[in-house]
């Protein structure tokens, strides 16, 4: 493992989280360009920057173990584990609480809102750790199953942006919770 290669990997990463989590954070990046007076992009740029900065640590730490785990990291065990983990976090309460402030930007954003310089970075960094707080473990499951599998990614990005952002989702949670427990447990029972 070397620095370089931990770098490139976590900057894949990052890339990855991105682009998967653009579709739920553009309702934050709305309302932060409205409540920015945004005839412009800054205040949405402001705030997006921010959240990304709040993803960069768990980038940096799903690198460091696809590295350091690789080999054992395609293995049923893993993979199962995994998917388990992942699915009994969904019946977590910090994800019910997290899930709850990310279903409503305009409210959370009004309730945290503050004047000064960087007050939109900040707002986006500390959206970024609840984000991070609601979709960490299903985001974890790549690791498992491989960032390069893009039905998975597509999968994951699907989910997380109907857990956050669809009306009349509730049931969402905990069936995903079911799925991903039951075919981590199948897993490693085989």
């Amino acid at each position: 493992m070397t620095l370089a290669g931990w770098l490139a990997m976590a900057a894949a990463w990052q890339t990855m989280m991105a682009l998967m989590m653009a579709p739920t954070a553009w309702p934050w990046l709305r309302a932060a360009r409205t409540l920015g007076q945004g005839a412009s992009a800054a205040p949405a740029a402001e705030f997006g920057l921010g959240y990304l900065a709040a993803w960069l640590p768990f980038s940096l730490g799903l690198a460091g173990a696809q590295m350091a785990l690789a080999a054992r990291l395609a293995t049923p065990d893993w993979r199962g584990g995994l998917l388990l983990a992942a699915g009994l976090y969904q019946f977590a309460p910090l994800k019910r609480a997290c899930l709850r402030h990310c279903r409503n930007p305009l409210g959370a954003l009004l309730q945290r809102w503050e004047a000064g310089p960087q007050r939109l970075w900040r707002l986006g960094a500390e959206h970024g750790l609840v984000c991070l707080g609601c979709c960490w473990a299903l985001m974890a499951t790549a690791l498992g199953v491989g960032m390069a599998n893009l039905a998975w990614m597509a999968a994951l990005a699907a989910a997380t942006f109907a857990e956050q952002a669809l009306p009349r989702t509730g049931w969402l949670r905990p069936a995903l919770g079911l799925g991903l427990a039951a075919a981590g447990g199948a897993l490693l029972l085989l």
